[in-house]
């Protein structure tokens, strides 16, 4: 057989709206701006203290397609750390600091690609911007200007009462304005809120405030089920308005996790060319087979597969061939058997103890005749 077009269409996929326009900032290697892809960021668990492990940490998030890496640094033992790291990640490193300045510093001469301030608790914060401005220019390191609702100002506290979305923007844009004062213009924001209403309002108004390029979060989402369905639904939100330049999805789970979230919101919303994807019913009374089980097993057969696939896995007679025929590659399931399709066409009919089975041989087929033998996937399961 010949090898068959997979992957995206020539012309761009649709999008619900264009990226809003942002100015262009560097993060190490990584573009963050309108101009650039929204990129991926998480954040190590590890005592940033253990060099080793934070660095193998990195490493697997690197391969799980995290584009930028956060690590804590909250103590000068941490800051001391961060020159080895900075030099042996495989991907931009931004040090993540709280409360004291001196820290700013020691990342900047670390090495690090970029800084995260929260100026709501880095003590006397306003009067540092001057020579945090000069230091991360001289060094061509970015700065986030991180707000977040658990940390306000007191000053921004008292006058609103809590951290409404008028309140987190004013914060931002006040320290936005600070460094523009100082002609330093190499910074992203976030408005980081727990609750998505709350955060989305805050991003809209932010982005109708000035062209900085804006990091999205939803910080202290949650457990991963809970914390996945708010980053989705605010994400969503923001970025079908064409806000937001790079995401952290914020889970209280494995970091792994956090980057296959984020790349499936982005890849959703054709804002990131799609992987794997992973078609199938949600199964019914019509099912002639155990569509749960097929979908898991194809799903863990396929792991690693890094081609832009498509493959239907359906259960019944009614929608099977249908959603089969669409798909690069499909199964349409009945009365004990499985007709494989491969571009539209069945190629064979196995029993169903054969269908995983055959799936996987096919995929790796397809794969391989398109110059792409294996790497990490995305699923998406519908």
């Amino acid at each position: 057989m010949t090898a068959i077009s997979l992957g995206m269409p020539a012309p761009p996929p649709p999008v619900l709206n264009p990226r809003r326009k942002t100015r262009q900032i560097k993060v190490g290697k990584v573009g963050v701006g309108s101009d650039s892809p929204i990129s991926v960021q998480s954040m190590t668990t590890t005592k940033t203290t253990d060099i080793n492990s934070t660095l193998q940490q990195i490493a697997e998030l690197t391969a799980a397609g995290c584009d930028i890496v956060r690590v804590a640094c909250p103590s000068a033992d941490d800051a001391e750390a961060l020159p080895a790291i900075a030099q042996k990640s495989q991907i931009p490193v931004i040090a993540d600091i709280h409360f004291q300045p001196k820290y700013v510093f020691a990342a900047i001469d670390a090495g690090c690609a970029g800084v995260r301030v929260n100026p709501g608790n880095i003590r006397k914060f306003d009067d540092q911007v001057k020579e945090i401005s000069k230091a991360a220019a001289d060094a061509g390191v970015s700065i986030r200007i991180g707000v977040n609702a658990g940390s306000l100002d007191k000053r921004i506290m008292d006058k609103y009462g809590k951290a409404t979305p008028e309140a987190l923007v004013e914060s931002a844009v006040w320290e936005a304005s600070l460094f523009e004062e100082h002609g330093f213009s190499d910074f992203k924001i976030s408005v980081k809120h727990h609750d998505p209403v709350v955060m989305v309002r805050a991003y809209e108004l932010l982005a109708e405030a000035g062209d900085w390029p804006l990091h999205l979060g939803v910080t202290e989402a949650g457990p991963a089920f809970q914390g996945t369905i708010k980053s989705a639904t605010a994400f969503g939100a923001l970025l079908s308005q064409g806000i937001g330049d790079t995401i952290r999805v914020s889970l209280s789970a494995p970091p792994v996790e956090e980057i296959k979230v984020g790349n499936q919101i982005l890849e959703s919303l054709n804002l990131k060319p799609r992987t794997l994807e992973i078609v199938s019913c949600p199964s019914c009374g019509r099912a002639q087979v155990d569509v749960y089980e097929l979908a898991d097993k194809v799903t863990a057969g396929l792991e690693g597969l890094e081609v832009p696939l498509r493959v239907a896995v359906m259960g019944c007679i009614v929608n099977g061939p249908g959603e089969a025929r669409e798909a690069d590659l499909g199964v349409a399931s009945g009365n004990g058997k499985g007709q494989i399709f491969v571009k539209g066409e069945v190629i064979k009919t196995v029993p169903e103890a054969k269908i995983v089975e055959t799936l996987i041989e096919e995929a790796m087929r397809i794969a391989e005749e398109n110059g792409d033998p294996a790497g990490p996937p995305e699923v998406v399961v519908g």
